[in-house]
């Protein structure tokens, strides 16, 4: 993991060098030479299979295949190719994400696994008196309703053939 560490801190730190430096010199001049003298100028690219030096493509990120194949492309530095870089980029890239998914899911499972907060806790309460007081009213009705059927004569027995079974 530390080498694409290291290879992404190379490619970032080489970037700006490239839209600051003014061209010193003709790449050209450097093929058939090697590949450090080519990538003293940030704006060549070292091809390691035609041991060519040329301008890098700035309007592509990366050099078509016809310029120069990816696993032989250098830039900035010799030791690093373009295809070591692009997999290094994507590993570094994917472990960032992957981070912070894992980040977002537990700081998402912590919040919901929290002890409720107190508005919570008061909406709780507060339903939990309005049903007591709702059945202490409705014992309250059906006392008063059966004291008004006691009172008529209206009271309903539980069984109501128990009248007549004597």
């Amino acid at each position: 993991m530390a080498p694409a560490l290291r290879l992404c801190a190379l490619a970032l730190a080489l970037l700006p060098a490239v839209a600051a430096q003014d061209v010193t010199g003709e790449c050209r001049q450097y093929t058939n030479r090697s590949c450090e003298e080519c990538l003293k100028n940030v704006t060549c690219l070292w091809c390691a299979s035609s041991r060519r030096c040329m301008d890098y493509p700035v309007r592509r990120i990366l050099p078509p295949a016809e310029l120069c194949e990816l696993r032989s492309a250098r830039w900035g530095v010799c030791w690093v190719n373009f295809e070591a870089l692009i997999i290094a980029m994507s590993v570094v890239g994917g472990s960032l994400l992957i981070m912070l998914g894992v980040c977002c899911c537990c700081c998402c499972c912590k919040k919901k696994s929290k002890k409720p907060d107190k508005d919570d806790e008061r909406a709780a309460r507060e339903r939990e008196k309005r049903r007591v007081r709702q059945e202490e009213r409705r014992a309250e009705m059906k006392s008063r309703h059966d004291e008004i059927r006691r009172k008529y004569g209206l009271f309903k027995e539980e069984n109501p053939y128990a009248k007549f079974e004597n």
